[in-house]
């Protein structure tokens, strides 16, 4: 029997047997004998044709996604996308007879029932894109086996494919097929990571016996020796921007560290669809918008633009170019269609430019810039060749720069990086500032989805993978955050129990964690005396938490008032008694203990 014709058949039993009162899928396989690739054990149907949604059953009620929503996300069969560093393909369907293009309707994932996967590399972490469909998280325990035959364990968990949050989704689609017609509601995927032995050769790995769990593609995350991040910026929303149409950003970022290679990172972090860049270059910066030298261009897999997938993220290829430590650089980029929203990181304190209507990557030139942007859209990380590794400081407003001086560089984070290039005695650690201003350790602001004017960004929790783990050769990351919890209502109690998990889940990745004390605001509107108790009962956890950090910064006892503890230091205090001005902020870093990085 012809392959065409035998799943034609196929697919009309199934579509008879297919109801939501009749469920029917097929059956797990559970692998006893040789690993073999994911596609090779896929056992369940997740995508169908918005005409014909009978033809897939993603969670045993007949209900699946829409093939066509992916394609407009960006999430286009045999697909290679990166989402937090991770490189994972989307499955490929398979093809009809000739000259019949494949169609949804055939299998695409495995429902986690302790198969065995082939699964080979080196790296920092394993990971999975998944869903679950049981109604709530899915977790299980699996294994990973390395080429010198020792194996280690993991515990995977999927949120619900319907009801799991938005914040950490890779995705989300905006209808549900069903049997019965198209839902509008909301469907998410995830990209979850999860720990591997530091240097171990990966040989396969055994899915959970987790049957709930789906698993459409794993791979291992590659390490990222021979690179350091010299600058970064975290996704805070995605709120309306331009509109920009064949308008091209230049973007003005400080170093920290210096090499002799650079790539760019663009993220389309919260995005619904994709974004396209037509081109992009980097350049020194001589002032304002001008270069010193002729940009150079980047490339991306060897083209002059790249289409960035809803959620996704692209590295430029390699170049070399001489990063200058300590200095600026512009990052321009063409954006040839019209962009009416983007994922951005609001609070820059620093003025970028965007031109009038033409692609000016190339242009030495500052004059076809004639708008001023305050915000940095889409770029997230610059890395330049060899170093060290990179400190990764995840804070609120106060690490963002807040009350700082715009466009002098004055953050704590530069104050830091600054230090650490005028000594030797420690190396010189790329620094990366990952506060957003309104951030909060526990709660939500911006939550995850859709077009928003709050760029609070979400929790610390919920953004932790993707603005520290997944940061290239981060090795030492510094939590100083609460300040912003405690003063909307969150106890001492939660932020602690925050601060815990954050801990916990970076010594699992083999990072250093350090915490920083929070600082006082008395005079603040909602700095009340109650919310001072809860500050300094979160304080108190910090000091004397053995063991849950590595260190602890007190920055508290750095920048309150001896003579009133529960308000800032007046030669200190910016004016608004909550965020410490230029001096403040060099005071927090000139006390930071360079060893402890």
């Amino acid at each position: 029997m012809r392959r065409g014709v035998r799943r034609s058949l196929l697919v009309l039993s199934l579509f008879a047997a297919l109801t939501p009162t009749a469920p029917v899928q097929a059956a797990p396989v559970r692998s006893t004998t040789e690993p073999l690739p994911l596609e090779r054990l896929f056992d369940n149907t997740a995508v169908s044709d918005d005409a014909r949604p009978g033809e897939a059953d993603f969670d045993g009620a007949g209900a699946s996604l829409s093939a066509a929503d992916l394609t407009a996300a960006g999430w286009t069969p045999g697909r290679t996308l990166t989402v937090m560093r991770a490189r994972l393909a989307w499955p490929r369907r398979e093809p009809g007879e000739p000259g019949e293009p494949g169609e949804p309707g055939e299998p695409d994932n495995v429902r986690a029932a302790g198969q065995s996967v082939h699964v080979t590399g080196r790296g920092d972490a394993l990971a999975f894109l998944v869903a679950g469909t049981d109604g709530g998280d899915v977790t299980g325990t699996g294994s990973v086996s390395y080429v010198n035959g020792t194996t280690s364990s993991y515990r995977l968990t999927a949120p619900d494919w319907r009801t799991g949050p938005l914040a950490t989704k890779a995705v989300a689609l905006p209808h549900v097929n069903t049997p019965g017609g198209q839902l509008t509601a909301q469907a998410r995927l995830y990209v979850v990571t999860v720990p591997l032995v530091a240097g171990g050769q990966v040989a396969s790995v055994r899915l959970p016996d987790s049957p709930g769990l789906h698993v459409f593609a794993v791979s291992v995350r590659g390490d990222t020796r021979g690179w350091t991040e010299s600058w970064a910026a975290a996704t805070a929303g995605y709120p309306v921007v331009g509109p920009w149409s064949d308008r091209t950003l230049r973007l003005v970022v400080h170093t920290s560290v210096g090499g002799p290679r650079v790539r760019l990172r663009f993220d389309n972090t919260f995005a619904a669809a994709p974004v396209r860049i037509g081109s992009a270059t980097v350049a020194v910066r001589a002032a304002g918008a001008a270069a010193r030298e002729a940009p150079v261009k980047v490339a991306f897999g060897g083209a002059a633009g790249v289409e960035v997938a809803a959620g996704a993220q692209v590295f430029s290829d390699p170049l070399d170019f001489e990063v200058p430590a300590d200095g600026d650089l512009l990052v321009s980029f063409q954006l040839p269609g019209t962009v009416t929203a983007a994922p951005v990181h609001r609070l820059a304190r620093q003025r970028s430019y965007v031109s009038e209507a033409g692609d000016h990557t190339a242009d030495a030139s500052g004059t076809a810039y004639t708008t001023v942007l305050t915000h940095w859209p889409l770029l997230t990380g610059v890395d330049v060749g060899g170093g060290p590794g990179s400190v990764v400081l995840l804070g609120d407003s106060i690490t963002d720069g807040e009350k700082s001086t715009a466009d002098a560089d004055r953050r704590w984070p530069d104050v830091l990086a600054d230090r650490l290039l005028a000594q030797d005695e420690v190396p010189h650690y790329g620094v990366l500032n990952q506060g957003i201003s309104a951030n909060r350790v526990v709660t939500d602001r911006y939550p995850g989805d859709g077009v928003a004017t709050d760029t609070g960004g979400v929790s610390a929790l919920h953004r932790f993978d993707r603005d520290v783990l997944a940061q290239t050769s981060a090795r030492t990351a510094v939590v100083f955050q609460g300040i912003n919890d405690v003063r909307w209502g969150t106890t001492a109690d939660e932020v602690i129990g925050g601060l815990r998990e954050l801990a916990d889940r970076g010594h699992a990745r083999g990072l250093r964690m350090l915490a920083a004390t929070i600082l006082p605001c008395e005079g603040e509107a909602r700095c009340t005396a109650a919310v001072d108790a809860e500050r300094a009962e979160v304080n108190a956890w910090i000091r004397d938490a053995d063991g849950t950090f590595d260190g602890v910064l007190d920055f508290d006892g750095v920048a309150r008032d001896p003579d009133h503890p529960a308000r800032l230091l007046p030669a200190y205090d910016s004016g608004d008694h909550l965020h410490p001005g230029d001096a403040g902020l060099a005071a927090l870093a000139e006390s930071v203990d360079l060893s402890l990085l």
